[in-house]
């Protein structure tokens, strides 16, 4: 009876898989499509439209984004260092606040609930910002102003009160009553079960800073301590006023074959590739981390 059902069950799961598979191709066939791209001559994408297998190769978009390679390796270095040093800081700060939220012996958790929730329907604006930012912190031109805006997200805060909330509160109790202090409990109880929650936000933290140009483009002037997003976007945007400017005929027709398109895509190529090395180390805890808020225990 157990074969039977094994091999029933085992026949049920045959849609499932199939339907899973053509998810995964739908999302696998764009990302072999802009690295394809990425290697196509600019003037058989215009004729040909985007393919597979291009008929024709090319490293023109590379060869133009790479011209100066130690500005890029720059810029990699400035956005591994704001993003490893941001997400540390970050996750740190944003366990600690959901962490707080979620204690049901702390008088202002509430308070704070308001606060978070507030901020997200309510922002002082950007020049509000910006002014804060550069003038009462002085922080223009340096790594901090790449650090501190987002240290704390409260989308974060919230996601990681969510996974916190499952925990027993009877082994905090249990904790107190063997000597131990709200530090010690945080760092050698909370932090150890709840290593799915931290991988899962620490993942979208870090994404956040390594996606991140605007605080660039509003703070940075210096050109050592541009990030890569930013760097890519100020090269994109030089691409097009160029070639605008041949459309009106104000440039030299040798811009024409400047790499438009197949340069946007090997800047996602580009920026991507560290995020994609990196996804799999912690997809066992992310998928993880994902289910955790689902099961009550």
């Amino acid at each position: 009876m157990n074969d039977i059902a094994y091999k029933k069950l085992k026949r049920t799961n045959y849609p499932a898989v199939i339907a899973l598979g053509v998810i995964c191709l739908l999302c696998v066939i764009p990302v072999c499509y802009t690295a394809t791209i990425s290697f196509t001559d600019e003037l058989t994408l215009a004729r040909e439209g985007y393919r597979l297998i291009p008929s024709k190769w090319s490293m023109d978009a590379y060869r133009y984004i790479l011209r100066t390679p130690g500005q890029i390796l720059r810029a990699y270095g400035v956005s591994f260092a704001v993003t490893s040093a941001g997400t540390a800081v970050s996750l740190l700060f944003t366990s600690m606040l959901a962490y707080v939220i979620v204690r049901r012996d702390y008088v202002f958790s509430r308070v704070l609930s308001f606060m978070l929730t507030f901020t997200l329907l309510f922002n002082a604006g950007m020049v509000a910002n910006y002014i804060m930012v550069t003038r009462f912190y002085g922080l223009k031109d340096t790594y901090f102003a790449l650090i501190m805006p987002y240290i704390i997200l409260p989308w974060h805060v919230f996601l990681m009160k969510g996974f916190l909330s499952d925990i027993n509160f009877a082994l905090i109790e249990a904790a107190k009553l063997d000597g131990c202090g709200e530090t010690g409990i945080f760092f050698h109880i909370i932090v150890p079960i709840s290593k799915p929650a931290f991988a899962t936000v620490g993942l979208l933290i870090a994404f956040t800073y390594w996606n991140d140009w605007w605080l660039a483009m509003l703070y940075i002037e210096s050109p050592s301590l541009t990030p890569l997003q930013y760097m890519l976007y100020r090269i994109m945007n030089s691409i097009q006023y160029l070639t605008s400017g041949l459309a009106s005929h104000a440039v030299s027709a040798d811009v024409g074959r400047l790499p438009s398109e197949t340069a946007r895509m090997a800047m996602c190529v580009l920026a991507s590739w560290p995020m994609l090395f990196v996804f799999p180390f912690f997809q066992k805890y992310f998928v993880k981390g994902l289910t955790v808020g689902a099961v009550k225990g």
